[in-house]
């Protein structure tokens, strides 16, 4: 009897259908004592009455949210909104006798409304206590918090085992029992719902876990599917995450044995790479070894967020050496500090220098005699650039043709340059800049191309790299702050930086000379969906806890990026999930009397000349205004 109630759904039609007997009963009851007052009651009004009574007083208590929360759960506030929803649909009833000219004394109304709201309230109250199974058998600490468990497979059974034994034996995972007190589980295989696990019921599936998350008073979730597919995990924890409430990611339970003795102690918070929508992408680590490994390797800006990750995979593979060169100080001493400590006796050299300065490049190029250079110094800032813009060409392209005309010079064997999807079809200075050292990489790669193979990798942003949206929306949401979000419409490509940086070092490994790789990085994501999503793994509901403000696009800035030129078509590589696309023919002569007059405008400090000679030299240099209302237009 106790398992047949136990299902929320027998329960609810149970209590909907006792509601009914208790208002009519209560109502004929009514009517019967009524005459003993005094007061006369005619026999077709009763019904009548009574009929109003048992559908309004339903109706109410349904509005009122009486039926939404499992008995077990009810505290006083769920018993109030009962009290409410007896008197408003009593009174509603009585109002509707009252407009068909039916009549019915006071003294019923009232006697009726009191024999009602006794009995609702008593009969949740008994059912609650002697029917419904009793909960948490194992005690749990104090401010554990009432979790829901996504899985009722091997992962979530474990987990949920490991939890029950740190409540049993505090001493074990005081931590454990301190923070997670299991109240239900959630599963899609529809055979399993209404079973319980160690006395945690599964009641229902994901379709429901908003209602569920109500109707048991749930504070947090954990998922623990991990073997679940990419596009089923996005699509769980979208519903997960419109909860509002904290979620919590359990890794594959494989290694959990390899990494960690305690289940509970994998369990990580949730980040946003896992609402991206695809599997984050490996790269095979054999070749890329064999291209590495007692070779030179040099990383210019190896202190920034790409060239540190650069320099932390390279060591990987026992290259001869690593030299990192970087303008900026303090984070070259960071990875210079951070290898060290990692790997005894590691050969590294850490010289700071700005690719600028074509004489000290090549004093380093002379000492150290790099075989392979990885070219990610740049000026990054798309709206600092457009008020710098002669920085802009010093840096990125003045300072990509010196490193890569010394590469020649020197003969090295591969000069492997990081290049953005702004550079396509630029809107703004940023990204015509990488365009032009696209432009310089190819134009190496056609004069003597024997020497050094030149290649270039493009990708989109790169989660939690310096000027990455996410740290910025992170702040601003700790500190109070509403989440800034430039134009409703933008969309931009994601990928993590050890993503891109395995594309850099695959790259370096497949090129062949005067390739673009670029890297199939999924559907792009709309930004003000990233801080939706983010806002909600807080905690908070996006727009009422926590505001997003539209500021508009800032200078330069498009509605959404590309990753190809109409001209460069796509190959497909060895790596599914790595294309070519063909680099657009340059005309040797024109380029470099052109790249003199953007090179001695930008020494003159000219921005306006600068950005003339840009849009000479990158064709497909558009105004960010004619760009996005060709996009919105569409």
């Amino acid at each position: 009897m106790k398992d047949i109630l136990g299902m929320f759904k027998v329960r609810k039609a149970v209590l909907a259908f006792t509601d009914m007997l208790i208002i009519a009963t209560a109502t004929f009851m009514a009517y019967f004592v009524t005459p003993f007052y005094g007061d006369k009651v005619n026999h077709k009004a009763a019904v009548v009455y009574l009929v109003f009574s048992v559908v309004t007083c339903l109706g109410a208590l349904s509005a009122f949210g009486a039926y939404n929360k499992m008995w077990r759960y009810f505290s006083r506030n769920d018993y109030i909104s009962c009290i409410g929803g007896v008197f408003g649909g009593i009174v509603l009833a009585y109002g509707l006798c009252k407009l068909s000219d039916r009549h019915i004394p006071a003294g019923t109304v009232a006697m009726q409304l009191f024999a009602t709201l006794f009995a609702v309230s008593a009969f949740r109250f008994i059912f609650k206590d002697v029917f419904i199974p009793k909960e948490d058998e194992v005690k749990c600490g104090p401010k554990a918090k009432r979790t829901m468990i996504i899985g009722g497979g091997k992962a979530g059974e474990s987990l949920i085992e490991e939890i029950l034994a740190s409540h049993k034996h505090r001493k074990l995972g005081a931590k454990i029992s301190s923070e997670f007190r299991p109240v239900c589980i959630i599963d899609d295989d529809t055979k399993k719902v209404g079973t319980t696990f160690l006395g945690i019921p599964v009641v229902g599936t994901t379709a429901q876990i908003s209602n569920f998350v109500d109707e048991m008073n749930i504070e947090q979730i954990i998922f623990a599917i991990p073997t679940c597919s990419e596009k089923d995990k996005r699509r769980i924890l979208e519903v997960c995450s419109s909860t509002s409430l904290p979620i919590k990611v359990l890794p594959f339970i494989g290694n959990l044995f390899l990494e960690s003795n305690e289940l509970m102690g994998s369990v990580k918070d949730i980040s946003i790479e896992d609402l991206l929508g695809r599997e984050p992408i490996k790269f095979g680590n054999k070749q890329v070894k064999h291209s590495i490994a007692g070779k030179v390797c040099m990383v210019t800006g190896g202190g920034g967020s790409i060239g540190s990750e650069l320099v932390r995979q390279i060591a990987k593979y026992n290259p001869a050496k690593i030299i990192i060169v970087d303008i900026y100080e303090n984070n070259a001493y960071e990875i210079q500090q951070e290898l060290l400590m990692e790997y005894k006796g590691i050969n590294l050299i850490t010289l700071i220098a700005s690719v600028r300065d074509y004489y000290r490049m090549n004093q380093i190029f002379e000492e150290h005699r790099p075989n392979i250079v990885f070219h990610a110094a740049a000026h990054k800032h798309v709206p600092l650039m457009e008020s710098s813009p002669m920085e802009a060409i010093k840096n990125n392209v003045i300072g990509t043709f010196n490193v890569a005309s010394l590469a020649k010079y020197h003969k090295i064997e591969k000069f492997v340059m990081i290049s953005t999807d702004k550079a396509v079809n630029p809107t703004n200075v940023m990204g015509a800049s990488k365009r032009c050292c696209e432009m310089i990489v190819q134009y190496m790669s056609q004069y003597e191309p024997e020497i050094t193979e030149f290649v270039t990798t493009r990708f989109g942003n790169v989660l939690g790299s310096n000027g990455s949206v996410i740290p910025l929306f992170k702040r601003q949401i700790e500190q109070g702050k509403p989440v800034t979000v430039t134009h409703k419409d933008v969309i931009r490509y994601f990928m993590t930086i050890p993503e891109a940086v395995s594309l850099v070092l695959e790259a370096s490994a497949m090129a062949r000379g005067g390739e673009i790789f670029v890297l199939d990085m999924g559907e792009p994501v709309r930004i003000v969906t990233l801080a939706e999503n983010l806002i909600r793994m807080y905690g908070k509901t996006p727009y009422k806890d926590v505001k997003i403000q539209f500021t508009g696009l800032r200078p330069g800035e498009k509605i959404k990026e590309e990753l190809l030129m109409l001209e460069e078509g796509l190959e497909k590589t060895a790596n599914e999930l790595i294309y070519i696309g063909n680099q657009i023919e340059i005309d040797e002569k024109a380029f470099i009397e052109q790249l003199s007059i953007l090179k001695e405008a930008a020494h003159a400090n000219k921005a306006d000349v600068v950005v003339a000679a840009l849009h000479e030299i990158v064709p497909t240099f558009v105004s960010p205004e004619e760009f996005n209302k060709s996009v919105l237009t569409v």
